[in-house]
């Protein structure tokens, strides 16, 4: 989807133009726009071009989550004024676990229910509101072999993992919806279709590792195919259970991560023959000893001190390995002080810092030269962020949009940046002339704009690339807000005891989406969210030409 918002972005906010096709998508329902008045009869001008405002919506009802009444998703072929939502029974995925087999009465043989205690992870997205995740865990006791996990309508990816750590977690794909809900079912390797893999961890030669690790079997795609397993401390042996299945491939990524952060020690992959028997001394190579590192963080030409900075360090270690630091706050003169290991001879490490929301200053990666021994690192400056600026009109056209609240939601990151930190409200609304300012780091946003006074929210995607001395502001093409049309209705649901005695979904969370296809792929766009009443009421508004 990065790819497409960056398209809209460009044809949106920068070039000026009024109305154009995209190159990737030529149907007239992909027209780009700034305003409804460009936009056919009936239409209205979304983030993703000219559409049918009452089509294409699909509506998120979360009515008793701590209940185990979680999201339930419905397509709205046609909205009324009055729109009235029945929801199913709480919806859950039912499924069976099972390991070896039992003798039945008829002499033959059947899978035997597990009936040991079991985690259970669903994760996954809504099935008709694409990029809108879910995800549900628990640990429970099956009952003979079954067991019940509350979720939302949804696909999911479903990780089993026995709490006995000699047997090996289990991954399957399934789908929920609201009226059926979903089944699974896992039948766990028998004991004697597990293999172990053996091995030990040392720093260096028969240098043992003084502090707590673990390690865990993945696939080339990262997924689980054993439990994580302490390595003991003092032998630095492990032994981790397979799958006959897994313990005959070619090969078997082994990651060594340290228990706990504070022991200051990398992270290392190692790739080995599961079938070779008992592996070879896993390096996980020397780092060095921790050192202490400060430093300061200023923002600008004036070198003003940036408190509350969020700063680390990070990236390859002696011995090869990946060091993530444990990130510090800088003090109100924008001094920080934290310690890391050494970097590497050959290559530096990276200082990460994250500077507060309400500061001007740009998430700033800084290559820095951490010796063997204690650190003193040069100021550093971090640039201001980007300058996004913008007007907001009434559906007019022609007056000023004024007291619109603007929430910033990261969406994507520009290749060699990561991913801005999380959305934010803006501290501000747009001024009397329906003016905005942002200051944004590199990244790939959607903006929403929350107007009140019965108009609907409008979201945007804008692109921000890293400010320089030659483009130090980003201006964005002026837009027009839509008309707004009411809605309401009821939120009802079959009556339970111990949910709703009479039917009524009382402070349910309902949210209204707009399901499109940017550049060929699909995409969702929030509209409308509020609550129900006591009485299982609603009202919100949505966009209307």
């Amino acid at each position: 989807m990065r790819r497409a918002l960056r398209t809209l972005a460009l044809a949106l906010w920068v070039s000026g133009a009024g109305c154009a096709f995209l190159d990737e998508d030529e149907p007239p329902v992909q027209l780009v726009c700034r305003s409804d008045a460009e936009c056919a009869g009936g239409q209205v001008c979304f983030v993703d071009g000219c559409g049918n405002p009452g089509g294409d919506i699909v509506v998120e009802v979360q009515a008793h989550p701590r209940a185990g009444l979680h999201a339930q998703d419905f397509p709205v072929d046609r909205l009324r004024p009055e729109q009235n939502l029945e929801l199913f029974s709480p919806v859950s995925l039912r499924g069976q676990v099972s390991r070896g087999a039992a003798p039945t009465p008829d002499g033959g043989t059947a899978p035997a229910a597990y009936r040991a205690p079991i985690h259970l992870l669903a994760t996954g997205e809504s099935r008709l509101i694409p990029g809108v995740a879910r995800r549900y865990e628990a640990t429970l006791v099956p009952d003979d072999g079954a067991w019940t996990l509350p979720v939302g309508s949804g696909d999911y990816t479903v990780t089993l993992t026995p709490l006995d750590p000699t047997v090996p977690p289990l991954l399957r794909t399934t789908s929920v919806d609201p009226g059926t809900g979903g089944q699974v079912a896992f039948e766990l390797p028998a004991p004697t279709r597990l293999a172990s893999l053996t091995g030990t961890v040392v720093l260096q030669g028969t240098r043992r590792v003084d502090a707590d690790l673990e390690v865990q079997a993945l696939d080339e795609l990262l997924r689980p195919l054993s439990q994580r397993a302490r390595i003991h401390r003092a032998t630095g042996a492990f032994q981790l259970a397979l799958s006959l299945e897994d313990a005959t491939r070619p090969t078997v990524l082994l990651r060594v991560s340290p228990v706990n952060a504070g022991d200051l020690l990398p992270r290392k992959t190692f790739v080995v023959d599961p079938s070779a028997g008992p592996t070879a001394p896993l390096e996980l190579g020397d780092p060095g000893a921790p050192v202490r590192v400060e430093g300061r963080v200023l923002k600008g030409e004036r070198a003003v001190p940036i408190a509350g900075a969020r700063v680390s360090l990070q990236g390859r270690v002696n011995g090869g390995g990946t060091f993530q630091g444990v990130p510090v706050l800088t003090d109100k003169d924008g001094r920080f002080q934290l310690v890391s290991l050494p970097g590497p001879p050959d290559g530096p490490l990276t200082l990460v810092i994250v500077p507060p929301p309400t500061s001007a200053a740009r998430l700033t990666l800084q290559p820095v030269t951490v010796n063997a021994q204690d650190t003193v690192l040069p100021d550093v400056t971090c640039p201001s962020r980007m300058r996004v600026e913008g007007t907001v009109r009434q559906p007019d056209s022609s007056s000023p949009a004024s007291g619109v609240r603007i929430v910033v939601e990261p969406v994507g990151a520009l290749s060699g940046w990561p991913q801005p930190p999380m959305g934010f409200e803006s501290p501000y609304t747009t001024d009397a002339l329906g003016g905005f300012q942002l200051a944004l780091d590199p990244g790939e946003y959607r903006l929403d704009f929350l107007p009140g006074e019965n108009l609907p929210r409008v979201s945007r995607f804008v692109t921000v690339p890293p400010r320089t001395q030659e483009a130090e502001r980003l201006e964005l093409v002026p837009f027009t807000l839509s008309r707004g049309r009411s809605l309401s209705g009821r939120i009802t649901l079959p009556p339970d005891p111990a949910l709703a005695p009479d039917g009524i979904a009382a402070n349910a969370s309902v949210r209204f989406f707009r399901v499109v296809t940017v550049a060929g792929r699909p995409a969702s766009l929030l509209l409308a969210q509020t609550v129900s009443d006591s009485t299982g009421r609603y009202s919100t508004v949505l966009p209307t030409r």
